[in-house]
């Protein structure tokens, strides 16, 4: 089993057996929430010369980091076509006029020539819902490369605009998983999984985000359908504090509403979330992933 890699940003992940830790928390500021495109290929070029050629999954601390699951997966891009499936209660597919930021990076994923579609699962978030229909970005759903699996969200404006294949609208997560596995059961694409655990249920694990209804035996699940066939993951998830000095990014994080999260209640929360990585570890180690293979 190739061992895990931490792109320490924040603090925020525990210890994982044999695991690489990489040090960029002077990059934390400069690429926390958002980032500039410069800012962003910087940061890739340095975790490209610093990341071990081979390895298992990443953990990249806070999901306000999420974004940088874009540079792990362009990577790949010399590798042949895979899926990339995102287990998330957000969309991340906003419109984000100022670079990439961790709500906006999956437009990115789904214009690259190697990947041929992205699947995000677990969608609760009213981001998809009709009165913020316009804050997405259309492109890659015109395109056909970029399908929502949503949950009690009302999607209907998407059917009404030739777009309902792209939003499809489940009452629990056991039917959202039961359907894509149906449709994905004779799937033989090489496959790169990227997790947020905000898609989790607030008993399993507390982020600083809001989430969704996923269970762990949910997610546990979702992992074992990429047994064999899993190429490459990521989690991200973890809860952490950060004071920006950037005045733009104190506003846009206030407009997004995160909650403030005091420091005992980050340790209690860190020490929940430590124990479910371990347990996540050893699921997506145990998936046989193709790099192992190669």
């Amino acid at each position: 089993m190739l061992p895990p890699v931490v792109l320490d940003f924040d603090g925020s992940v525990g210890p994982l057996p044999e695991a690489t830790v990489l040090d960029f928390r002077i990059w934390q500021e400069r690429l926390r929430f958002a980032c500039s495109m410069r800012t962003y290929r910087e940061f890739a070029r340095a975790a490209y010369h610093l990341l071990p050629a081979a390895h298992g999954p990443v953990f990249l601390g806070s999901g306000d980091f999420h974004h940088l699951s874009h540079a792990l997966i362009e990577r790949l891009r010399s590798e042949r076509m895979f899926t990339v499936v995102v287990l998330d209660n957000h969309p991340d597919n906003m419109r984000f006029p100022f670079g990439i930021h961790c709500g906006s990076w999956v437009r990115r994923v789904a214009a690259l020539g190697c990947v041929s579609h992205v699947h995000v699962l677990g969608i609760t978030s009213t981001d998809v819902g009709g009165t913020h229909a316009w804050e997405n970005y259309f492109t890659p759903l015109l395109r056909g490369k970029l399908t929502n699996w949503c949950i009690g969200v009302d999607v209907g404006w998407a059917k009404r605009l030739g777009l309902g294949a792209r939003f499809l609208a489940f009452d629990t997560v056991a039917e959202l998983l039961d359907r894509f596995a149906e449709t994905h059961r004779h799937e033989q694409t090489p496959t790169y999984l990227t997790i947020d655990k905000d898609v989790l249920n607030v008993d399993v694990a507390h982020t600083n985000w809001d989430q969704g209804l996923m269970s762990e035996d949910e997610m546990l699940g979702a992992i074992a359908l990429f047994h064999g066939r899993l190429m490459g993951c990521d989690v991200t998830g973890e809860v952490s504090t950060h004071r920006y000095t950037s005045l733009l990014k104190r506003c846009l994080n206030a407009m997004d509403r995160q909650p403030f999260v005091g420091s005992e209640q980050v340790a209690r929360w860190q020490g929940q979330q430590h124990a479910l990585n371990l347990r996540l570890l050893a699921a997506l180690q145990a998936c046989d992933p193709l790099s192992q293979r190669r």
